[in-house]
């Protein structure tokens, strides 16, 4: 695969899995998924996570998901490249990954004494990745196998905390997060 090529998959494949945490963001507030329990002396994931952003987040990643499948052949035709397509397993999986992968990543918070907002180096920008691949390897092993090879996995990995960093840097300046990571 040539660089171009490589980037272009990483992208394209990851999409419906970057955008689900922002569209959950933006769907705000409703009923806490942890119903306000407690482990030891701390929430078991915090009143950042919702049920209502939880199904907005997947939802908006399962229709882009299917968005993109529609526009492929010409995205593809436009960069000379073979970008994959989401049969329906990998459209639902990929984006409800992302949204379990957050919602860890909030649990090992809390079981490490972090509140919301706090940083995680390393886990705040790559736990919805880990989530997407592994339950998307799960559900859609052939698509993933024919999708993820090893450069591009490698591409996802490098790019995602740049994407990261830089579109919550955005969110912060537009007043949409109260946080710049």
């Amino acid at each position: 695969m040539e660089p171009l090529e490589v980037v272009a998959t990483a992208v394209w494949a990851m999409l419906p899995a970057y955008v689900p945490n922002n569209a959950a963001v933006l769907a705000g507030g409703g009923r806490p998924i942890d119903g306000g329990r407690t482990m030891g002396c701390r929430r078991l994931l915090g009143d950042g996570k919702t049920w209502r952003g939880t199904a907005v987040g997947w939802a908006a990643g399962v229709a882009l998901a299917l968005a993109l499948n529609g526009v492929a052949p010409a995205a593809s035709d436009a960069l000379a490249t073979d970008l994959p397509e989401f049969p329906i397993q990998a459209a639902v999986a990929v984006p409800l990954g992302a949204m379990l992968g957050d919602i860890g990543a909030s649990f090992l918070k809390r079981r490490t004494g972090r509140e919301r907002g706090a940083p995680f180096l390393g886990v705040d920008q790559l736990d919805f990745v880990v989530g997407a691949l592994l339950l998307t390897v799960i559900v859609a092993p052939g698509w993933f196998a024919d999708t993820f090879a090893l450069p591009v996995l490698a591409a996802v990995v490098v790019l995602t905390p740049v994407l990261h960093v830089a579109t919550n840097g955005i969110a912060y300046a537009l007043g949409l997060k109260d946080e710049p990571w």
